[in-house]
């Protein structure tokens, strides 16, 4: 990791692009990216307004440092060729697929990118969502140096599953794990699935703990009000920055004086120790230049 390669991405926010007021207002939110959303969250009659509205925010300018990206619809819909054409003239930082369920399908997509003269700066977001795309997530994740971030659909996940959403979301638990792997395994950046009950602070804010625990780089977000307690969640604290850097000079001192072994309050440090440390170190750094 590095700070030339590494890009924050705790918060990502969907935003419904039908709607003026909601895109202006993300403009002063904080989130590390957003989603201009032509799927769910747009009626089928406000498809066409709704993209060329997306396309328009992404070329704009008025987003600052923020990571844009646009979610089309999917491949089996009406909407999704000239979604696909559109999205690729605006050149956004990512364009996000929904139900994304195989490595052909990744082929495919990277193929209408290129024909549609998509930028290489704009890069492919997979969303993972059915049964059958979280047995196939690391054939997606390695099908394409092109895509860049796995999404997880936890909403659709449940829903295939046949399952409850409940606290700790067990039913959820073992997709996820495989989606996590896939992405490690091929190198990929993995986005946790959203929250849906805005009203209830406390269980959103448990979840995105346990997403920080299980392994996810962020968090994808249905609310304004969701944006900085993630940004919290996924970055350092202080005091996690400062025992890195200490763990650092602690592993340094120790291989100049010719030692094999360092210990850090009591603790034992390996190179693993260091190596997450360092991680820490390069957030802290990315998440500093992307608010400067």
């Amino acid at each position: 990791m590095s700070n030339a390669t590494y890009r924050p991405r705790r918060s990502v926010l969907y935003m419904p692009s039908a709607n003026a007021r909601a895109l202006d207002k993300a403009k002063a939110l904080p989130a590390d990216a957003i989603i201009f959303d032509l799927e769910d969250a747009v009626a089928p009659d406000a498809k066409e307004a709704a993209r060329d509205a997306a396309c328009a925010a992404v070329t704009s300018g008025e987003y600052g440092k923020r990571e844009l990206t646009i979610r089309v619809n999917s491949l089996d819909t009406q909407w999704h060729a000239e979604d696909i054409k559109a999205a690729a003239a605006a050149g956004p930082d990512g364009i996000v697929v929904p139900k994304v369920n195989s490595a052909d399908e990744v082929r495919q997509l990277v193929a209408s990118l290129e024909a549609a003269g998509a930028p290489a700066k704009t890069k492919l977001w997979a969303m993972i969502e059915t049964p059958i795309a979280f047995l196939n997530a690391y054939e997606i994740a390695s099908a394409s140096e092109r895509l860049e971030v796995l999404v997880m659909g936890t909403n659709d996940q449940a829903k295939e599953l046949h399952a409850d959403h409940v606290p700790g979301r067990a039913p959820l638990l073992p997709g996820l794990g495989m989606a996590l792997m896939a992405a490690r395994a091929a190198g990929k950046v993995i986005l946790d699935g959203v929250y849906n009950d805005v009203r209830d602070p406390e269980g959103f804010l448990a979840e995105a703990v346990q997403g920080k625990q299980l392994g996810f780089d962020g968090k994808t977000l249905i609310h304004p009000t969701q944006v900085e307690p993630t940004n919290e969640v996924f970055a350092p604290s202080e005091q996690e920055v400062a025992d890195a850097a200490e763990i650092i000079h602690i592993w340094e001192d120790a291989l100049r004086e010719g030692k094999g072994v360092a210990t850090f309050n009591g603790k034992m440090i390996e190179n693993l120790h260091v190596d997450n440390a360092r991680r820490s170190l390069e957030i802290s750094k990315a998440i500093d230049a992307l608010q400067a």
